[in-house]
C-alpha cells in the first residue's frame, strides 16, 4: 500500500536520528502491500499510524493531534487542553501507538517541552520534524473536502471551528503521506472523525504498563494480561476495538448501559449468541480491504494491480448476503464470476486476472482472452506431442519467471541422454527441468495475449473499484458494526464460561465476591474473593498486612474490575456497582529502571508527582508499598503527607503500606477506613498460613516477618538471633509507651489534630462573622486550658520519678528504633503560642502574618497584632 521513501526528501522532513524505532517496511515505488485473510489470532496492533502534533504557547497548552491510520483508512483528529505535565497528550499517543510522529521544526529541543515529554515517555516512537509552511489551516479544509465522506464533510467542518491546532496537525500528516510516502486517497474515502478530550477514562503509561491492560510485565507474547484474558473475538476488527477500549474506557453512562444490554441479551439468548459467533468465524479484515480499495499509489505496480483483484473478491466474501447492503452487491455481481474465490499462488492469481470479469461486460475483452485461451491450448497440444514423440512423460509446469516449462524425473530419462531439441536444461536433484524453442515462443505469445487481456481486465476491475467506492462509508460503517458486535460477543461468551455479573454505575463503589480478572485464570488454586465498598465517608482505604499477604494483588484487581466495567464488560464477582472514574493511577512497581539509572524511591517520587498534579474527585488512584525505597523515616513523612494530600482531593484511594503507624495517624481523618489481609497464626510450629481475607482494622504486630523466614527454611540459628533482637526492641518500645514524657507528646499530638479539623470545619461552614468569633474564642479557651492540664499532668509525673528506663543492652539494641520514633514524634511535638483574638479584628488574612501548622490545618498570627487568622485555605503538613 505504501510506498518506499526517496532519497532525496521532496520537502524538509527531518528524522530525528535517536529513535530507536525499526525502520518501518514498504514495498518498493509503487508498490503494494498484500492484503491477506486474516482472523483474530492475528496481531490487533500491526498497524502503521502517522501523528502530527502542534501545541499552543500559555500555563495550560491546547495541543492538536491527527492520527491518520494507513492500515485501516481512518483518521482521528482532537485538540486537548492539557497541562504542563502533557499527561493527556500522552495518554492519546499510548491509546494509537503510532509509528512516526511529526513536530513543527521549530517545535525541536530546547524549544519545545512537548517535544521533549514525547521522546521521554515514548522512546520508540520515530519523530520528524516538518516545515511550517505545511501546517495550514486552509489545506486541513480543502483536505477535508476532497476526502471525507460526504455525509460526514459537515459535521467535521463544524467540529474542527475552534480547533485550529488539531486542523493543521491534519494538514501536516496528509502532505507528509502524500509527498514523502508517495500515497493519496481516493476522493471521499478517508474515514474521518473529531474525537473529543471528554467522554474517556484517561490512563497514563505508567498505569497502563504496571496494571498489564496491553502486555504482561514477564513475557510480552504471554496473553496473561487483561486484554489477552478478554480477548475472546473472532475477527480482527473486533480485537482492535477492543484493545481501544480498554486504553480508553467510556465514560458515558448511557453508552456503557446499552453495551450492558446488550451483552445481556445475546449470553441469555443461546440460538442467537451461537449464531452471531459462528457467523463472526468467517469475516475477513474488513477494514484492511476497503482501506487497499480507497488507498492509491502515486505509481501502481504490477502487484498493486493483481492484488486489487484479491481485494474486490475478499469484499464480494464480505458482503456475500445481498441483505447486507444491496448497491455494492449489485456492482460485484454484474462484474465479477460467480465462482471467483480469493487466491494466494502465481498461477492462480494469474488467472484471476485473466477471468475474474464476466463475459460480456467487455467485447474486446473477451476476443484477447479467447486469443489467450487458444496460445495455451496450442501449449498443452506440444507437451502431448512431445511425450508421444519421444516417449517421454512429461510434466508441464508454469513459474511466473520463465513461464511454461517441461519437467521429468531423472529415473523416467532410464539413463539417456535428452533430446538436442530441449534447451534450457536445469537439473533439480530427482528432477530435469528444461524447455524447447516452440515452447519458448509460444510463451512469449500467451505474454503478449495475457499483457492484452490483463490491461482490459484491471480496467474493468478499476472501474468497478470505482463505483464500489460511492458506498465505502456505508461499507465502513458495516465494518465498524461488525467490530462492536465481535466485541459484545466475546463479552457475552466471558460471561457464560466464566463467573462473571453485569455491573452497575452508581454514585458508590460496591463489590461483592470480587476477584483478579488475570490472577484467577493463571492460578491453579481457588482464588479467593473479597467484598469491596467505597463512598465519600470511605474514599481513602489504608491496607496493611504482611508481605505475600495479597494486598497488590487485592487493589489491582479493583482498577481492573473498573476498566472492565467502563468498556461494558461484566466483571468477576458476585455483585459490582462502580462510579464513573475519569482518570485512573496507578503506583504499584517497585523495580529499579536500569536503562536510565533510576532508583526504585526516584521512580516512585516522580510518579506521586505526576499523580498528584493531575488527580481530582472523579480519579481512582492506587498506590502500593509508598517509601519502600528509602530510608524508613523519610518514607513515613513522606507517606503521610502524600496520604494528606490525596485525602483533599476526595479521589477514591487504596493505599497499601508496611508501615504500621500511617494507619494510627490517619484513622481519624474523615473518609479514611483501615483495612487488612488477614493470616493465620494458630500453627503450634509458629507457621503463618495467608487467608487472602480483607477485614476490618490495621495489622497488629506479630513478628510475621519471622514466620515467614520459618516458611522458607531460613537456618534455625539465624532466626532464634532474630527473635532474640526482636524481643529486645519489643520490650524497648513498651518501656517508651509508658514514658510520660510519650504520653503527653501523644495527648498534645491528639489535641493539635482536633483543633486542625475543627477549624478546617469552621473555614468550610457558613457561619456569621459574629458567631464565628464568638466561637472561635471559647475554642481558644478550651484549648489553652486542656494543653495547660497535659503540660500539668506531665510535670507532675517526671517529678513522682515514674519514667521507666529500660537496661543498657535494652537502651542499646533499640538505638535505631529510637530514632524512628523520635523522627515520627517530631512531625507533631512542636507546640506553639496562641495569640489572644481580638474581638473586633479582622478575619481577612493581614499582611506580614506568619503559618504554624496544626494537623491538618494552618493556623495563621499576625506577626504585627498577634491576631489568629482562620480565614485559610487548609494544608496538609502532617
Amino acid at each position: 500500500m505504501q510506498s518506499r521513501i526517496p532519497s532525496t526528501p521532496l520537502y524538509p522532513f527531518t528524522s530525528d536520528t535517536r529513535s530507536t524505532r525499526p525502520g518501518t517496511s514498504r514495498t518498493a515505488a509503487g508498490g503494494y502491500r498484500v492484503t491477506r485473510p486474516t482472523t483474530a489470532a492475528t496481531t490487533a496492533v500491526s498497524q502503521e499510524i502517522i501523528c502530527a502534533i502542534s501545541e499552543s504557547r500559555g500555563i495550560s497548552p491546547a495541543v492538536g493531534l491527527a492520527f491518520v491510520n494507513l492500515s485501516t483508512s481512518e483518521a482521528v483528529l482532537s485538540q486537548i487542553c492539557d497541562s504542563q505535565t502533557y499527561a493527556r497528550t500522552v495518554h492519546k499517543l499510548a491509546v494509537f501507538e503510532p509509528t512516526e510522529v511529526l513536530f513543527m521544526n521549530t517545535s525541536k529541543e530546547p524549544l519545545s517541552k512537548l517535544y521533549a515529554i514525547v521522546e521521554e515517555n515514548l522512546p520508540h516512537i520515530r519523530t520528524v520534524t516538518v516545515d511550517r509552511k505545511h501546517w495550514s489551516e486552509q489545506n486541513c479544509h480543502d483536505y477535508v473536502e476532497r476526502l471525507a465522506f460526504k455525509e460526514d464533510t459537515e459535521t467535521i467542518k463544524m467540529a474542527l471551528e475552534g480547533s485550529y491546532f488539531s486542523a493543521c496537525c491534519f494538514a501536516a500528516v496528509l502532505s507528509y503521506i502524500e509527498l514523502e510516502l508517495l500515497v493519496t486517497f481516493a476522493p471521499h474515502s478517508l474515514r474521518l472523525r473529531y474525537e473529543p478530550s471528554e467522554g474517556s477514562m484517561m490512563i497514563d503509561l505508567a498505569t497502563i504498563v504496571s496494571l498489564e491492560l496491553i502486555q504482561n510485565l514477564q513475557n510480552a507474547k504471554s496473553k496473561d494480561c487483561l486484554f489477552g484474558i478478554l480477548n475472546e473475538t473472532l475477527t480482527p476488527m473486533g480485537a482492535r476495538l477492543l484493545r481501544s477500549n480498554i486504553l480508553q474506557p467510556s465514560t458515558e453512562i448511557s453508552k456503557l448501559n446499552t453495551r450492558y444490554d446488550a451483552v445481556e441479551e445475546l449470553s441469555s439468548n443461546e440460538g442467537m449468541f451461537f449464531a452471531v459467533r459462528q457467523a463472526l468465524k468467517s469475516f475477513v479484515d474488513s477494514d484492511r480491504v476497503l482501506t487497499a480499495l480507497t488507498v492509491i499509489p502515486t505509481k501502481p505496480s504490477f502487484l498493486f494491480a493483481e492484488q486489487s483483484i484479491n481485494n474486490v473478491i475478499m469484499l464480494k466474501t464480505f458482503l456475500c448476503s445481498p441483505r447486507n447492503y444491496e448497491p455494492v452487491q449489485t456492482i460485484l455481481k454484474e462484474t465479477l464470476n460467480d465462482d471467483v474465490r480469493y487466491q494466494t499462488s502465481a498461477l492462480d492469481l494469474r488467472n484471476h486476472r485473466t477471468y475474474a470479469v464476466k463475459a460480456g461486460v467487455n467485447n474486446l475483452l473477451d476476443v484477447a482472452r479467447q486469443t489467450y485461451k487458444e496460445a495455451n491450448d496450442d501449449v498443452l497440444e506440444l507437451c502431448a506431442r512431445l511425450t508421444e514423440e519421444y516417449d517421454i512423460p512429461l510434466d508441464l509446469r508454469f513459474e511466473s519467471g520463465r513461464h511454461y516449462y517441461f519437467r521429468v524425473r531423472s529415473t523416467d530419462l532410464k539413463g539417456v541422454m535428452l533430446p538436442d531439441i530441449f534447451i534450457n536444461v536445469y537439473r533439480k536433484k530427482a528432477y530435469v527441468e528444461f524447455q524447447t524453442l516452440d515452447l519458448v515462443k509460444m510463451n512469449q505469445k500467451i505474454t503478449d495475449s495475457h499483457n492484452e487481456v490483463v490491461s482490459m481486465s484491471d480496467q474493468s476491475i478499476q472501474e468497478l473499484i470505482d463505483d464500489a467506492r460511492s458506498q465505502i462509508s456505508s461499507l465502513f460503517r458495516i465494518s465498524e458494526a461488525v467490530a462492536l458486535l465481535d466485541m459484545i460477543a466475546a463479552f457475552a461468551y466471558l460471561q457464560t464460561i466464566q463467573d462473571y455479573v453485569r455491573p452497575e454505575i452508581t454514585d458508590t463503589l460496591a463489590i461483592k465476591a470480587g476477584r483478579h480478572p488475570i490472577r484467577e485464570k493463571i492460578h491453579s488454586t481457588k482464588y479467593i474473593p473479597n467484598d469491596v465498598y467505597a463512598s465519600s465517608q470511605s474514599r481513602f482505604q489504608i491496607i496493611t498486612g504482611c508481605n505475600m499477604s495479597g494486598k497488590s494483588t487485592y487493589i489491582r484487581s479493583l482498577a481492573l474490575m473498573a476498566v472492565m466495567a467502563q468498556i461494558g464488560s461484566s466483571v468477576p464477582a458476585q455483585y459490582a456497582s462502580f462510579p464513573v472514574v475519569h482518570q485512573l493511577f496507578a503506583r504499584v512497581s517497585t523495580d529499579d529502571n536500569q536503562a536510565t539509572n533510576v532508583s526504585t524511591f526516584s521512580t516512585e517520587m516522580r510518579e506521586m508527582a505526576f499523580i498528584l498534579r493531575n488527580v481530582d474527585s472523579k480519579s481512582m488512584v492506587i498506590i502500593d508499598e509508598l517509601g519502600r525505597g528509602t530510608a524508613s523515616t523519610d518514607g513515613l513523612a513522606i507517606s503521610i503527607a502524600i496520604a494528606e494530600a490525596l485525602l483533599e482531593t476526595h479521589a477514591l484511594v487504596w493505599f497499601t503500606t508496611h508501615f504500621h503507624d500511617l494507619p494510627r495517624i490517619m484513622e481519624h481523618r474523615s473518609g479514611v477506613i483501615n483495612l487488612h489481609l488477614a493470616v493465620d497464626m494458630s500453627d503450634p510450629r509458629s507457621k503463618i498460613t495467608m487467608l487472602y481475607k480483607i477485614v476490618d482494622g490495621y495489622v497488629q504486630e506479630q513478628h510475621y516477618g519471622l514466620a515467614l523466614a520459618r516458611i522458607f527454611s531460613l537456618p534455625p540459628y539465624l532466626i532464634g538471633v532474630a527473635e532474640e533482637v526482636s524481643n529486645h526492641l519489643a520490650l524497648a518500645a513498651q518501656n517508651r509507651a509508658k514514658s510520660p514524657a510519650v504520653i503527653s507528646l501523644a495527648k498534645r499530638r491528639r489535641l493539635l489534630l482536633t483543633l486542625g479539623e475543627q477549624l478546617r470545619h469552621a473555614h468550610e461552614g457558613t457561619m456569621e462573622d459574629e458567631a464565628l468569633r464568638e466561637w472561635l474564642l471559647r475554642l481558644q479557651r478550651e484549648f489553652t486550658l486542656r494543653m495547660t492540664d497535659i503540660e500539668a499532668e506531665t510535670e507532675s509525673n517526671m517529678g513522682d520519678g515514674e519514667t521507666s528506663t529500660p537496661e543498657p543492652r535494652e537502651i542499646e539494641a533499640s538505638q535505631d528504633d529510637n530514632e524512628h520514633v523520635e523522627a515520627q514524634s517530631r512531625l507533631s511535638s512542636q507546640s506553639f503560642p496562641i495569640m489572644p483574638i481580638d474581638s473586633t479584628s479582622n478575619l481577612e488574612r493581614p499582611r506580614g502574618s506568619a503559618s504554624h501548622s496544626f494537623g491538618n490545618s494552618e493556623l495563621l498570627l499576625n506577626s504585627d497584632s498577634g491576631e489568629l487568622d482562620t480565614n485559610h485555605s487548609c494544608t496538609s503538613n502532617e
